[in-house]
């Protein structure tokens, strides 16, 4: 239908309109809205679909842990591969790795619970005060970390204010111990401390098991008190010796 106005004054009206705030133009038969298909819902539906976030799959340390581990074929790959594992908080407050000391052809090796401050600083295990027991505690039986002893700990890095390492952080780190075994092939394990007797054999009470022959990756394995107990607890040092004579009468027997 051809309007009657000529094209200036219908400018003219329309201009007046959007002045007055008109923001819609409508034909000239009415439209029942109510009557209209609701989109809305279908398109809210879309949009929700559209942007909806992707959920992120949940991460596995302990399972990174054991592919790592397990792909290391030499004991400088496993260093690499736990210098390169960023999924342990432990790492973030630590100086250094402490990844092992000692003879890796050795027949004994030594496993303790995690670095101190001394062992922190210099990235290496056992070199402090209990470093050094533990050095005349191998010498009474013909031992020494040069020459006939390995020695690694259940965490590499130290913990925060020297305190226990957690379940979680053991539960992530033990395949790269584990690993660390294997790889060692020694004929004897010892175990040094609470936290190590858990980690291997799944028992606590050191003062209850220490000193007799278990079994952990299918090897001999002789819980021993830590040197740095001993030093707390000197009287204790007799039934470290007694200890360390089982060692020795083991190693002269095999």
């Amino acid at each position: 239908m051809e309007s009657a106005l000529d094209y200036h004054t219908a400018r003219a009206l329309l201009e007046w309109q959007v002045e007055l705030g008109v923001s819609e133009t409508i034909g000239d038969t009415p439209v029942d809205r109510y009557g209209l298909p609701d989109k809305s819902a279908k398109s809210k539906k879309a949009k929700a679909e559209q942007v909806a976030p992707v959920k992120p799959k949940e991460i596995d340390p302990a399972d990174l842990a054991r592919q790592a581990a397990k792909a290391a074929m030499s004991l400088e790959q496993l260093q690499a591969a736990m210098g390169a594992f960023e999924h342990c908080e432990l790492k973030k407050g630590a100086r250094n790795l402490v990844f092992a000391d000692g003879n890796p052809e050795a027949r004994v090796m030594i496993i303790g619970e995690a670095p101190g401050r001394d062992e922190d600083r210099e990235g290496r295990p056992f070199v402090g005060r209990a470093g050094q027991l533990l050095d005349r505690m191998l010498e009474a039986i013909d031992l020494s970390r040069e020459s006939s002893v390995y020695i690694t700990n259940v965490l590499p890095w130290r913990p925060p204010q020297n305190r226990d390492p957690r379940p979680e952080e053991i539960g992530m780190l033990k395949p790269f111990l584990e690993r660390h075994v294997e790889l060692v092939k020694p004929d004897v394990l010892v175990l040094m401390g609470n936290i190590s007797c858990h980690a291997m054999l799944g028992k606590r009470g050191i003062t209850r098991i220490r000193g007799k022959w278990d079994a952990a990756l299918n090897l001999p394995t002789i819980p021993m008190f830590h040197p740095a107990y001993l030093l707390r607890q000197p009287q204790a040092k007799r039934q470290a010796w007694a200890d360390l004579l089982e060692l020795k009468a083991k190693l002269m027997g095999s």
